[in-house]
């Protein structure tokens, strides 16, 4: 069985590495939550990659909307980067209007990373799945509640998603979309937040 790794964790060996979300917990997970063992192994699998980008202040990017067709739907989302320079780049603005369309079309996002999941609503969710599952036989029951709350996360989390356009990204998540965008432009890409508008929500 893996080892349960703190949201914490993750964003601190994130912040140590500039390592993607899942590059992280992974390390986390086969080092037992040793933080500098984790380091060790992302940057055996990264190599040159890890510690670039991490620590490098975001503090340029852009600010992009998108509008559904019938009005009804707006988006805003601001993405940040470590230079003007790359804020005007042409791939980055893209995909920061790419990242508007995704949210505009999923209603159930409500976070852009799992950190930002607050504690209580982790564990409100996680008693309703064990509620659920009570009727299972006892030995299982953990674990569906786990596979539920899991599904959740990914129905609120912007970076688990799949991006909506399946054809044009060929599946992939936001965060392996942004850490694509990372490695490319050579900068820390951060999608910073966002703001989902809808008539009469």
């Amino acid at each position: 069985m893996s080892t349960p790794v703190a949201a914490g964790d993750v964003k601190a060996l994130r912040e140590r590495t500039g390592a993607g979300m899942m590059d992280c917990k992974a390390a986390l997970q086969e080092s037992g939550g040793d933080l500098d063992k984790a380091v060790e192994q992302l940057k055996v699998k990264l190599g040159k990659q890890v510690g670039k980008l991490a620590g490098r202040e975001t503090t340029e990017g852009t600010v992009q909307s998108y509008i559904h067709a019938n009005g009804k739907v707006g988006v805003l989302v601001e993405v940040d980067c470590n230079t003007d320079f790359v804020a005007r780049n042409e791939d980055f603005i893209a995909f920061a209007k790419d990242i508007a369309l995704h949210i505009a079309a999923s209603p159930t996002t409500r976070f852009v990373s799992e950190d930002e999941i607050p504690d209580d609503d982790k564990q409100a969710e996680l008693r309703v799945f064990e509620q659920q599952a009570a009727d299972k036989p006892e030995n299982v029951r953990a674990r569906i509640a786990e596979g539920k709350l899991r599904k959740w996360m990914e129905e609120v989390v912007l970076l688990h998603q799949p991006h909506v356009n399946g054809d044009k990204y060929e599946g992939k998540t936001i965060e392996q979309l942004r850490a694509e965008l990372a490695g490319q432009t050579g900068e820390n890409v951060v999608v910073r937040r966002f703001a989902r508008f809808q008539v009469g929500a």
